[in-house]
């Protein structure tokens, strides 16, 4: 398994094969391996890996311990892993220290992307969740954009699960199948065909 934490920078689009495509460029990497976990003492296998800089002063005491001096890391985030039998599991072995960088992957590969996507606030149903609306005639003045019934008289409350109005976005999103483009392996970036969620300079979750 790949894995890899990356920034979101912007979008742009590139040629290939006399067609443009739009891709998402990303800063991805190097990331170091913090710690490493097994069936033995954690009772999962899995491996932490930290991205970014932070200031000093901006970090506590135990977590300057657990990080064993390997670096300020401004994330650290987590990935499972399965360690396959048929396969020598010291060669997928990842050790505390090491880098992972935007190498382990190469162009055509397919991942997945994490992210949190952007904030929108407090919606309505139309745009929330695709409601159409009330008709614009007969006599329709204020209620154009309105949810309409939200329940029947009988239950007397409206059930769990009901859509309406609400905050949309900020959310954890995943997007599978996309596909890499383009690996800068000089300035660690990686060119992902389509859109990545999230906003410019967030973080987001690479994996394979």
């Amino acid at each position: 398994m790949k894995f890899l934490l990356g920034k979101k920078i912007d979008m742009t689009q590139v040629w290939k094969d006399n067609k443009v495509i739009g891709v998402t460029r990303v800063q991805a990497g190097p990331c170091t391996v913090v710690q490493s976990r097994n069936n033995g003492k954690d009772g999962y296998e899995a491996v932490q890996i930290g991205f970014g800089d932070r200031k000093e002063k901006n970090i506590k005491k135990p977590q300057k311990g657990h990080l064993k001096k390997l670096g300020n890391f401004r994330y650290l985030r987590e990935f499972r892993i399965a360690l396959n039998a048929s396969k020598d599991a010291k060669e997928r072995q990842l050790n505390v220290g090491d880098v992972i960088d935007v190498s382990a992957f190469e162009a055509g590969d397919s991942i997945q992307v994490t992210g949190v996507s952007k904030g929108k606030g407090f919606q309505g149903v139309v745009k929330r969740h695709g409601f159409h609306g009330q008709d614009k005639t007969h006599g329709t003045k204020d209620q154009v954009r309105m949810p309409g019934s939200i329940g029947a008289t009988g239950p007397a409350h409206v059930f769990k699960g009901q859509k309406m109005p609400g905050r949309m976005g900020n959310d954890k999103t995943t997007i599978k199948n996309l596909e890499i483009v383009e690996v800068d392996k000089e300035n660690n970036i990686l060119l992902i065909k389509g859109a990545v969620p999230g906003a410019r300079n967030g973080l987001i979750l690479i994996s394979n």
